[in-house]
C-alpha cells in the first residue's frame, strides 16, 4: 500500500498519555482487578497499559474479549458479535475495558452491559482515543488518553484492511483512502 499517513500522535506524546493513565488508574484502588482487553484494536495499548500499571503497584488479572462490529467497510455497524469472550469469573471484580477508540460507543456499551449481567462490582472503560462527535450509544470512558478528531486512524493497533497495525504511532489517512478501505474489525 502507497498511502500516506499522517502522524497524529507520535510514540512519545503515546508512552506519557499510558503512563499517567496508570496512575490515575492505581488512584483508584481497584479490588480484585481484571484488566479485559477488546480485540484486535486494543492490544498493544492493553499491553502498554498492563506494564505501565505494573510500575504503578497495581497486579490487575488479564483476560481478552473479541467482539466484532464491523462489517466490509470503515464504519461499524449495530451488530456486534463474541468471537471470544472471556472466560474468567467476574463476580464481584472490578474491571477494566481497554478499548483502542471509542467512538459510536456500541460495542463498549456491549461489552460492559455483558460484564455487568455476570454481576462483576464495577465495570470502567479505558479507551485510548474518543471521538465524542461519533457517539450513537450513550456512554464515555472513565479513562481516555486522546481526544481524537474526526479522522480515519491507524497504527498502535488500530488498522484498514489488515495493514499499519505495527506502526508505533497513531497516524491518520487521507479521507479518500479511507473511504477505499476496509477494516479488519
Amino acid at each position: 500500500m502507497t498511502t500516506d499517513i499522517h502522524t497524529l500522535f507520535d510514540e512519545d506524546a503515546i508512552a506519557l498519555r499510558v503512563a499517567a493513565l496508570a496512575d490515575e488508574i492505581a488512584e483508584s484502588k481497584p479490588r480484585n482487578l481484571l484488566v479485559v482487553a477488546v480485540l484486535k484494536g486494543s492490544f498493544i495499548f492493553a499491553a502498554d497499559l498492563l506494564r505501565a500499571m505494573h510500575r504503578a503497584g497495581l497486579e490487575p488479572e488479564v483476560e481478552f474479549f473479541h467482539l466484532s462490529s464491523y462489517g466490509a467497510g470503515t464504519e461499524g455497524s449495530e451488530n456486534i458479535r463474541i468471537l471470544r469472550d472471556v472466560e474468567s469469573d467476574v463476580n464481584g471484580r472490578d474491571i477494566l475495558l481497554v478499548d483502542d477508540i471509542l467512538e459510536s460507543g456500541r460495542t463498549l456499551a456491549f461489552a460492559r452491559e455483558s460484564l455487568l449481567s455476570r454481576d462483576a462490582r464495577s465495570v470502567k472503560i479505558a479507551a485510548l482515543l474518543d471521538k465524542p462527535e461519533r457517539r450513537k450509544a450513550a456512554i464515555s470512558a472513565d479513562y481516555v488518553g486522546f481526544t481524537c478528531p474526526d479522522k480515519f486512524v491507524v497504527g498502535y493497533g488500530m488498522d484498514m484492511g489488515h495493514a499499519w497495525r505495527q506502526l508505533p504511532y497513531i497516524g491518520y489517512v487521507a479521507p479518500d483512502a479511507a473511504a477505499d478501505g476496509k477494516t479488519g474489525e
